[in-house]
């Protein structure tokens, strides 16, 4: 034990190297994931205004810009309240619990070349490890606010994360396969700048991957249109509805950073993270690796374009479509995607074993065309119309 002590003591390195990685993972929490999380919600409630010809906030700052910081003050002078009849030392670790889960995934994300806390070889692994400690907050909250509406919040969120947790990870597979990597910069550095190389284009089996891991994403995240956990017209607020002050803004946070985590992980397994080749200039990993921190920063740039898209689909969605039942969701959940995703994965493994990746492209362009032919709306005859 004197040896290991010493030996620390000789080679203090790593206590640099570990307040280096502390130092900017507070810069990415509280510089970036924070912020983040709070504006998104003031730009959902304006395009969500806009959509529903609502005008939305528009008295706090420009534009009602600072609406998120005025909420957040606000949270922060609020009572917080915690109820006599609940379960006092669950009811207070719950929403930390949720908020560990969805913060730690930003360890192992690059935000743009070497600006990344960690790149750890199972990567990917990582991170849909440690969102699982999701599933175990929101049942803390939903028991121990000893309250009904929390508790049906609290068991439907469980089972609806239990059940889309493995499609999510399944759709994930056919790009382990294709790579051979779990390292989230490695998966970003085989799919390329050019677009017809991002794995969304370059292959029909991850296209359909993309598309289980986007449905999937939405139900695990709790967003409309499978919000079930906390259906105001049902569940007044579901497992947060005994909260108040700052416990219930870190649900709020944790519910936004939930989808920066998984648009983050669309555009880094799917759209070529923070690459893109345009008009002939190829702005590739190795390129912007050689401008230092300059491309670092050009490269964050670009993937923050490519998230903030897809945070916008979010919200597109929460703002159009109707919420599905309960009973509708788990079969999709059990009966549609996750046989989906078994399929994807077997055929997939299939074609890489006999070393027909191009074959495997063509067949499923094929597959593809035929899905789309036959689930086509069908024209009817007019003299059928006349005889019904």
């Amino acid at each position: 034990m004197q040896e290991f002590v010493d030996g620390l003591v000789a080679n203090p390195s790593w206590v640099h190297y570990l307040g280096a990685m502390l130092a900017f993972g507070g810069i990415v929490v509280f510089g970036f994931v924070l912020p983040i999380a709070g504006i998104t919600t003031w730009v959902e409630r304006r395009v969500a205004g806009r959509i529903q010809s609502r005008i939305g906030p528009n008295r706090t700052g420009p534009a009602g810009f600072l609406q998120w910081l005025a909420d957040g003050i606000k949270s922060l002078l609020k009572e917080d309240i915690v109820p006599d009849a609940a379960d006092a030392p669950l009811f207070k670790l719950a929403p930390y619990v949720v908020m560990t889960g969805f913060v730690g995934a930003f360890v192992a994300l690059p935000f743009g070349g070497p600006l990344i806390i960690a790149d750890l070889n199972v990567g990917i692994l990582y991170i849909t490890a440690v969102t699982s400690l999701v599933v175990v907050g929101i049942l803390m909250a939903g028991w121990s606010s000893n309250n009904k509406w929390s508790l049906l919040g609290g068991i439907r969120s469980a089972a609806q994360i239990v059940s889309y947790e493995i499609p999510a990870g399944l759709s994930i597979f056919p790009i382990v396969m294709l790579t051979g990597a779990l390292s989230m910069q490695s998966i970003i550095q085989e799919q390329g700048a050019a677009p017809w190389r991002w794995f969304i284009f370059n292959n029909p089996f991850t296209f359909i991957a993309f598309f289980i891991f986007f449905v999937a994403a939405l139900a695990e995240g709790n967003r409309t249109p499978f919000d079930l956990p906390e259906a105001e017209s049902e569940l007044v607020a579901g497992y947060q509805t005994e909260y108040s002050a700052m416990k219930f803004a870190f649900f709020m946070l944790a519910e936004y950073s939930a989808m920066l985590v998984n648009c983050c992980l669309m555009v880094l397994l799917f759209f070529g993270g923070w690459t893109l080749a345009m008009f002939g200039y190829g702005l590739t990993s190795s390129v912007l690796r050689h401008w230092g921190m300059l491309g670092g920063l050009i490269g964050t740039a670009i993937f923050f374009v490519k998230v903030m898209a897809f945070m916008m689909v979010y919200i597109w969605f929460r703002a159009t479509f109707p919420r599905f039942r309960f009973d509708q969701l788990m079969d999709l959940g059990w009966k549609w995607m996750i046989p989906l995703a078994l399929g994807n994965i077997f055929v997939t493994a299939i074609f890489i074993l006999a070393g027909q990746e191009r074959l495997m492209y063509w067949i499923g362009i094929g597959v593809l065309g035929a899905v789309i032919y036959y689930m086509k709306p069908k024209r009817v005859h007019a003299s059928r119309v006349s005889e019904a």
